[in-house]
């Protein structure tokens, strides 16, 4: 069974720190590329950052750009995003995907949502005031 599980949501405050950890199953984890998305209720899903499968190449949308990092752990089959300095505006469900990919990842349109394979059930940041 395939499956993307993320954890480690949950309520900060603002300026402080999460890391977020998405588990893959079902498939061979070093042929995908993996993106983190985020969405708020009744807003697009939009691109967070990415990471390619051999974990040489990383996007980041620019609201995130220098708080953010996504990184890959091979052995444990676990992408990582540490989100630092966070914001009320941060305040979303983040999601992780999987897209079979070598070479790069995708990131910041529309379109590359619908270009990943498997998705996650999400996970909730809060990020008071």
């Amino acid at each position: 069974e395939v499956q993307l599980e993320e954890s480690g949501g949950g309520s900060v405050q603002t300026g402080g720190s999460l890391r977020l950890s998405c588990k893959a199953s079902g498939f061979t984890f070093d042929d995908y590329a993996i993106g983190w998305f985020r969405q708020v209720p009744g807003k697009e899903r939009e691109g967070v950052g990415c990471i390619s499968a051999s974990s040489k190449i990383t996007h980041y949308a620019d609201a995130v750009k220098g708080r953010f990092t996504v990184s890959r752990d091979s052995a444990k089959s676990t992408v990582y995003l540490q989100m630092d300095t966070l914001k009320p505006e941060d305040t979303p469900v983040y999601y992780c995907a999987a897209e079979k990919l070598v070479g790069s990842c995708r990131v910041d349109a529309s379109s590359d949502l619908w270009a990943y394979d498997y998705w996650g059930q999400g996970t909730e940041v809060t990020v008071s005031s």
